[in-house]
């Protein structure tokens, strides 16, 4: 009985494990289900951070924008949106990310977020203001940038 309890265990740890908001991240837009970006969330120090890699436009679209729409009194105004960190200050809280902010670099606007991995192994990703909120599902991402 306790070899079972301890394959449990072992099987557990490592679904869990599994199950890290670490890596790349393909974001896909909630209102038009196309493919946006790819993200790859990262640790820094003792907060977890997240820049944009690439960005996917259509040949008509700006191919390497600048966030012309962000605060003038936000650092990242007027800066290149690939390499930009739009995460910024998540804290690990019983495996989700919290007490951060996250860009919007198309609207300009920066929310309040929480991100955690959805039992489907997509990241659920949450921008809030008080009450009202949205979330967006994005996929892993493992193809070359």
């Amino acid at each position: 009985m306790r070899a079972i309890y301890t394959l449990l265990l072992v099987v557990l740890s490592m679904s869990l494990s599994a199950q890290s908001v670490l890596g790349k991240w393909k974001t896909i837009d909630d209102e038009t289900g196309k493919p946006k970006s790819i993200v790859e969330i990262y640790k820094n120090g003792d907060v977890y951070e997240g820049k944009i890699l690439k960005l996917f436009k259509g040949p008509d679209e700006e191919q390497d924008p600048v966030c012309k729409e962000c605060d003038k009194d936000d650092p990242r105004y007027m800066k290149k949106i690939i390499g930009m960190t739009i995460v910024k200050d998540m804290e690990m809280d019983d495996g989700e990310l919290d007490e951060g902010t996250i860009l919007d670099p198309k609207k300009g606007e920066v929310y309040d977020c929480k991100i955690w991995v959805g039992d489907d192994g997509k990241l659920n990703v949450r921008g809030y203001i008080m009450f009202l909120y949205r979330t967006q599902t994005w996929e892993p991402y493992s193809g070359d940038i």
